[in-house]
Parts: C-alpha cells; structure tokens; sequence
C-alpha cells in the first residue's frame, strides 16, 4: 500500500472504475488505480468532483486535503471506523480518571524522549565535530529519562515541565546538524521562518494526519488524548501519538539537508514565512513515502496497548456483560 500524492496546479480530479483520472489545464489525462492506494494527499488548488471523493472513501483509503502556500490541513477522509465502540468508552474511562491519564501521558513522553535520544546518538555518530552541542542535548534527555524513572511526575503540569525542558534541549542540540546559512536555531511555526522549521511542519503535519487515520482505524477517538489536554478542533489524541514520531522525523529532515535532497533554492519567502516550492515538496513527497513506512508501523504497535488497556477499562460496563435492550421495532 501507498501515499498517493497529487500537487497539480488547477487539476481536475474525477474518478471512473475505481480509478482516479487526473486532467490537467493543458488537457493532459493521468490514470491512478486506487486499488493499491492507502492515502492520497491533495496539495494545490484543484477541483475535486464528488465521484473522486466516493471512490477514495470506497477504496477506504484515507484523503487530506492540504491548502494554500503553506500547507495547511483543511480536510480529511479517514477511511472505515472501527466497529467496536466500547473502546472508546473505555479510552474515555481512562481519559477521565487522574491516575489512569497521567500513567499514559507519561509512556507517551517516555517515548518521545526515547526517540528523541536514539536521533541525538544517531547524528553523534556522523558528526563527531558537534559531539558538544549533541552530548549536551543527549545528556539532558537522559537525566529527565531518568526523573521519569526515578522520581515520576505526580501531576500533569510537572510532566508538562519536564517534556518542556527536555524539547528545548533537543532543537538545541539539533540545531547544531544544520548550517548557519538555513537559520535553524529551534523550533518555530505559524508561520515556519527557516527552511527547516518549514519542512519540520510539512512532516508533522503529514504524521498527525497518519495518526488520526490510524487512531480511528484502531476504534479510539482521535480528539481525546492524555497528554494534550481536550481543546475545540484539535485531536488531542493524534497529537500524543505524533509526540514519539518526532525524532525519527527530525532525523528524516536532517538528512534531507545534509545530502542535499533539499537545498535553500527549493525555498521562497512570503513575509516572514519561508515556503517549501513545487520542485522541493516533488522531492520531499517522494522521500517522504520511504521514511514513513517504519513510522507507521511504529505508529501501529504503539497502538496496540492503548487499545488493550482500553477495552480492559470497558470490561466491566453493563452492555458488556449482554444487558443489551431489545432493539426499536
């Protein structure tokens, strides 16, 4: 299965015998076979027609549409839910009690800092000649491990603090990777001011929408998350499960750089944005699809915990044990 990517300026996209037909402008007519397709990420002003939509969402494929200059997510088809809603109920059950949500915001950081250290050990290896700024990242990643261990937080802002302080070390450590001529000097967005941190937010934005695909694939609410708190229009739970994603994709984007898959002419500036151009996301979508395959699996064994710990929470409602009504006639 595959990312299908579609970033054709004012392209009509139609769908015909679970085909996607691509017509562009000029009149030319590309033919893509949704049968081996997992997702189909849509990037430039183009039209859409209904018949494309039903084909993707048939395929149970997934679709985001992303729009603008800058790549923001506006739309998105998941593909076929999960049958069983009792693990969202016990996904709420968990959510709801103090002691469960802490215990999984702080596998979800355990993680995340993991990773994030397995980059940093990764790079010192390649670039011993940044061995200070990377064992200082690396250093500070291993002691807020082991306060995780050692001394775990009692609430949720302490766990915050930490996770906090733990990032700021990290894109420090990072951004030693980089050449000065990029301006990276840690993370920013809305909108990105550097090549990097723009290319940072095309990723991200790309695996959350992989999370809340994979997050409703596996029965669970994408919006009720455990470390990220609810908030309106956000799904708090994709956004735990990018949180461990994030170091093997700061690795991906060191590496775009580094052997020059990406170049500072691939760029453009807008106000304070920089923007990643058409010939650079060709390149980037490209790399994209071979480093993503591991994330995603990832992704999918990291799920199968929560998914455990949340029907065993539900095991014990009433409609479990059969007390179901009779259905309305």
């Amino acid at each position: 299965m595959t990312t299908l990517f579609l970033d054709r300026r004012d392209a009509l996209i139609d769908s015909e015998a679970r085909t996607l037909l691509v017509r562009t402008p000029d009149g030319d007519l590309t033919r893509l076979p949704l049968a081996h397709v997992e997702r189909v990420v849509l990037r430039a002003p183009a039209r859409l027609t209904t018949a494309a939509i039903a084909a993707i969402a048939e395929a149970d494929a997934g679709l985001l549409v992303l729009s603008g200059r800058r790549s923001e997510p506006v739309a998105t088809i998941l593909g076929r839910p999960h049958a069983d809603a009792a693990i969202r109920l016990g996904q709420m059950r968990l959510a709801l009690d103090p002691v469960s949500r802490l215990a999984v915001a702080r596998v979800i950081v355990r993680r995340k800092l993991l990773a994030q250290a397995r980059t940093l050990s990764a790079a010192l290896a390649r670039r011993p000649d940044r061995r200070l700024p990377l064992s200082r990242g690396l250093a500070a990643l291993r002691d807020t491990l082991a306060t995780l261990r050692l001394r775990p937080p009692p609430d949720a802002a302490t766990l915050s603090g930490l996770e906090g302080a733990a990032a700021a070390a990290h894109f420090a450590a990072l951004a030693a990777l980089f050449p000065p001529s990029l301006a990276f000097s840690g993370r920013n967005r809305r909108p990105p001011r550097d090549p990097v941190n723009a290319v940072l937010s095309l990723a991200y934005t790309l695996a959350h929408a992989e999370a809340v695909r994979e997050a409703q694939l596996a029965g669970l609410d994408p919006a009720i998350g455990f470390l990220h708190a609810l908030a309106p229009g956000r799904a708090s739970l994709a956004c735990d499960l990018v949180e461990p994603m994030r170091g093997p994709i700061d690795h991906f984007v060191w590496r775009l750089f580094a052997e020059e898959t990406l170049r500072k002419p691939h760029f453009t500036r807008d106000g304070e944005a920089v923007l990643l151009g058409k010939a650079g996301r060709l390149a980037f979508y490209t790399a994209w699809e071979a480093a993503a395959a591991p994330l995603r699996r990832a992704l999918r064994r990291g799920l199968r915990p929560l998914v455990a710990a949340c029907r065993q929470a539900a095991a014990d409602l009433p409609w479990e044990k059969g007390d179901a009504a009779e259905p309305a006639s």
